[in-house]
């Protein structure tokens, strides 16, 4: 028969082996549980900055279309501001007419009188000048650019044909405030009544 001190001592030597066990499988554990908690904030780190770089190249592709945009609309406005220049555009008038004279009134804003050329023909008349754009009147240390440019510039020509044959030597013209008044004398011919013979 097996004594009891005997008991005790495999008792408490398999006790032993079994704490021992335990204590290696919660290090095991511990170990596994602390790699893994890398691992996870690992991979946590490296999707921030996937999210981060996602972001910062989303915010740099709007910039750069913005940008993108913003050159359109300046190449468009200056296009179209080179096609306002090469054009010639027309000037704005009035025409009334009376049984012996024809009065026009002419727009020209912003324009010396000096800069009005005004030549007749035998039953027309053409009225020429030129706008000079707003933006030509800074500088350019102020960096201005063009938003909107809606009121004419370049050459302006308005020619006007008459039925009648003008009076060339009586026509007049008088500017006052950004506007040409002239008036035009019809041509009249007397009629010769000739006798038959």
């Amino acid at each position: 028969m097996v004594d009891s001190e005997t008991i005790d001592t495999e008792f408490s030597e398999k006790e032993e082996k079994i704490e021992d066990k335990i204590n290696e499988e919660k290090s095991k554990f511990d170990e596994k549980k602390e790699e893994t908690k890398e691992k996870f904030e690992d991979k946590k780190e490296k999707s921030k900055n996937i999210a981060d770089n996602v972001i910062n190249d989303l915010y740099k592709s709007i910039d750069e279309f913005k940008e993108s945009i913003k050159n359109m609309q300046k190449n468009a406005d200056q296009r179209y501001s080179d096609y306002k220049k090469s054009t010639v555009q027309t000037l704005d008038i009035d025409l009334v007419e009376t049984k012996d004279t024809y009065f026009i009134k002419a727009a020209v804003p912003g324009v010396e009188k000096e800069d009005v050329s005004i030549e007749a023909g035998d039953n027309d008349l053409t009225i020429e000048t030129t706008f000079k754009p707003y933006i030509e009147e800074f500088d350019e240390e102020d960096e201005a650019e063009v938003i909107v440019s809606a009121i004419k510039s370049g050459r302006c020509v308005k020619t006007v044909r008459f039925e009648n044959s003008l009076d060339l030597e009586n026509i007049t013209a008088k500017f006052s405030n950004g506007i040409v008044l002239i008036t035009i004398p019809k041509l009249i011919i007397p009629k010769h009544k000739i006798n038959v013979e």
